[in-house]
């Protein structure tokens, strides 16, 4: 039970430290996407302006495009905001400062990994339940003990004794064995609901994966569509606002592809927590 327990705080606290780290890393990662949609879009302010200044466009126009600005500049400042609060927990965790570690891995973690520690638990416990039942049914059994005395006239004798087979014994046997059968079975549910579990984990982490790799397709779809639209309005055949309007949704699916990845990251770190193997045991 000791080692369970042991294994079950380690791995939490190596999940935690992995979740901060990969806000941290999201945070910096949506702050570079808000960034360079900032630059893009002041760039589109600055020829609005000036479409403006000279009678072409309307006034209107460039208050929306203002108010776009606006939206991205307070992304931006809760991008970093986020990183840094979560760099901030991390290194409160850690003996070092993580400020500095960059760098993101797929864990290759499948639902048949290790045991998960819930069914190491179920199965500690019931040990202990049996190892109890042992010692209660042991009292619980006649035993015969004997004492020697001598007479104060210089005889000898022996006296035997324990104690005998109460009314509520075999009860109480009854119930011992009860409670072995009822410690075998919370085993097999342990075991019935880790597998749920690591099944849904699995199927979630392949769907996000799936969903990650279909939002990279999306997104070039979305560039390639926005270069088209950039080459017409070059040469005269689109407003302004339309390559704003197509430029929008090529960031939205740069900001939806980032999401799903970071979430089949978090899915991965949480499959292996269940299983316990975000840490060495041997090095605990």
């Amino acid at each position: 039970m000791a080692a369970v327990a042991l294994a079950e705080d380690t791995n939490d606290r190596a999940a935690t430290g992995l979740d901060l780290y990969l806000t941290a890393a999201e945070g910096r990662e949506t702050r570079r996407l808000h960034r360079a949609t900032l630059r893009d879009m002041e760039h589109f302010a600055y020829i609005m302006g000036e479409r403006v200044k000279g009678g072409v466009s309307d006034m209107s126009d460039l208050n929306v495009i203002n108010q776009k600005l606006a939206e991205i500049r307070a992304a931006v400042a809760a991008s970093t905001e986020m990183e840094q609060t979560a760099l901030a927990e991390l290194n409160a965790m850690s003996i070092a400062p993580l400020d500095d570690v960059r760098g993101l891995e797929t864990l290759a973690i499948s639902a048949s990994a290790a045991q998960p520690l819930t069914v190491s638990r179920a199965e500690a416990e019931k040990e202990r339940t049996i190892a109890q039942a042992q010692i209660s049914r042991a009292s619980q059994l006649p035993g015969i003990s004997a004492q020697a005395t001598i007479g104060e006239n210089g005889g000898a004798g022996l006296t035997a004794g324990g104690p005998g087979l109460g009314l509520g014994t075999r009860a109480q046997l009854q119930s011992i064995e009860a409670a072995k059968e009822v410690a075998g079975r919370n085993v097999a549910q342990a075991n019935e609901d880790a597998n749920r579990t690591l099944r849904k984990l699995e199927g979630q982490v392949a769907a996000k994966g799936r969903q990650a790799a279909e939002a990279r397709g999306m997104t070039q779809q979305a560039k390639a569509n926005l270069d088209l639209f950039q080459e017409q309005y070059d040469a005269g055949r689109r407003q302004v606002m339309d390559v704003v309007g197509v430029y929008e949704t090529f960031v939205a699916r740069q900001e939806a592809e980032t999401t799903l990845k970071f979430e089949a990251l978090r899915l991965q770190v949480e499959l292996a927590r269940v299983q316990g193997v975000l840490a060495d045991g041997d090095q605990i």
